[in-house]
């Protein structure tokens, strides 16, 4: 059965700093590219990062750029999302999403963790 298990989402203060963990299992994980994407209300869902199955060439959308990073642990079948300066229009559900590097048929999203930036 696959699962992804996000966490590490909350309440902070502006420039605040949160990680998020998106834990899997059911697939093999060193197959897959993983992504975050965000949505907030009443907006569509945006891609946020990408790595690679490998963990190399990061990529991030231009609003994150220089605050956030994704990584992830292999070993652990675990990725993340390092984000830092936060801002309120960082606001959103956050998703990871896992996306086999060949078949990409195979794609698969956790349940999401809220992010709530705020003073």
């Amino acid at each position: 059965q696959v699962q992804l298990v996000e966490s590490g989402g909350g309440l902070v203060q502006p420039g605040g700093s949160l990680r998020l963990s998106c834990a899997t299992s059911g697939f093999t994980f060193s197959m897959f590219v993983m992504r975050w994407y965000r949505q907030a209300p009443g907006k569509e869902r945006e891609l946020v990062a990408t790595i690679s199955s490998v963990g190399i060439g990061p990529t991030y959308a231009d609003s994150v750029k220089g605050r956030f990073t994704i990584s992830r642990d292999n070993a652990k079948n675990t990725a993340y999302l390092q984000m830092n300066n936060l801002k309120p229009e960082d606001t959103a559900v956050y998703y990871c999403n896992a996306q086999h590097r060949s078949l990409p048929v195979y794609k698969y999203w956790g349940q999401g963790t809220q992010v709530t930036v705020s003073s």
